[in-house]
């Protein structure tokens, strides 16, 4: 692992593609920095973190697309699925070269409270509770932009997919407040999508009698609940949506609270995008 790591650590620090993500999130702070700080004189730095965190929307699909797109498209993946080295070493060691990259930016950062003290009373205790949220979310983004460039050998999708994929959590909020919070409504959305997971399972299975069985036995339970308690699906799409709220878990830290449920989302994230990405691979490596 610790060569996988070495050798995508020199790759991005001997291209412009780790210096443009470093100066592209530098860049940004110094703006809300100037204006909110150092121009409005507000003492709050997490108040600047929290409105930056739209940057991973265009700086995770930058730095994540090569990943392993690049490797499955020149067809170097082969040479490091033979390796003596197990799949889960070879996405750990890129995954950690990436979150090195996003450190070397948020050590930058954390002077900037320091500095604001020089002017005036800074709660640093907030500010640094906010910094470590903000590089948690970061570390979550990664994730998934390294489980989307896992799927594809264009740069180009991969890039475009992590993007949508990420603006559609970070519109969360806007977008559960598209659907009803009625009991009745949120049960029919859910039997909907019971009904296309037991056709996705048959696209990849190929198996009609379990893809029935998985479809059949899901209505049923469904509208068991349905019937026996008709309120427990109030709200209920709000709150499956809110799972993906990946911004919205940040808020929590952004007000200065050190947010254990946060830290763990975030880490949970992560680990269930390194799987996923794991089994990506092994999956084309069977094949």
């Amino acid at each position: 692992m610790t060569a996988i790591y070495k050798r995508e650590l020199r790759s991005y620090l001997t291209s412009m593609i780790g210096y443009i993500f470093i100066f592209f999130i530098l860049l940004l702070t110094g703006i809300y920095f100037s204006a909110y700080q150092l121009g409005a004189a507000y003492p709050k730095f997490e108040y600047t973190l929290s409105a930056l965190t739209f940057v991973f929307l265009i700086s995770v699909p930058i730095l994540t697309m090569r990943i392993l797109a690049e490797e499955r498209k020149q067809k170097t993946d082969q040479l490091l699925l033979t390796s003596p080295v197990s799949v889960e070493k070879i996405v750990m060691g890129k995954y950690l070269a990436l979150v090195t990259i996003f450190a070397i930016p948020m050590a930058i950062i954390c002077f900037y409270p320091l500095l604001m003290t020089k002017f005036g009373t800074v709660s640093l205790g907030m500010a640094y509770t906010a910094i470590l949220g903000f590089f948690l979310l970061g570390c979550a983004n990664l994730a998934i932009g390294v489980f989307i460039s896992s799927l594809t050998e264009s740069q180009v999708i991969a890039a475009v997919l992590t993007f949508i994929l990420l603006f559609a959590f970070y519109m969360m909020n806007g977008i559960s407040s598209f659907f009803s919070e009625g009991a009745l409504s949120t049960c029919i959305t859910f039997g909907l999508l019971i009904l296309a997971a037991a056709i996705i399972i048959y696209t990849m299975i190929k198996n009609l009698l379990i893809s029935a069985v998985v479809c059949v036995a899901g209505e049923a339970v469904l509208a068991v609940l349905y019937i026996v308690n008709s309120e427990f699906f109030a709200g209920g799409i709000q709150k499956v949506l809110q799972v993906f709220n990946i911004s919205g878990h940040f808020d929590n830290f952004a007000n200065g609270i050190f947010d254990i449920k946060g830290v763990v989302y975030f880490l949970s994230v992560v680990a269930v995008c390194v799987f996923l990405t794991i089994q990506s691979i092994v999956k084309r490596r069977w094949n």
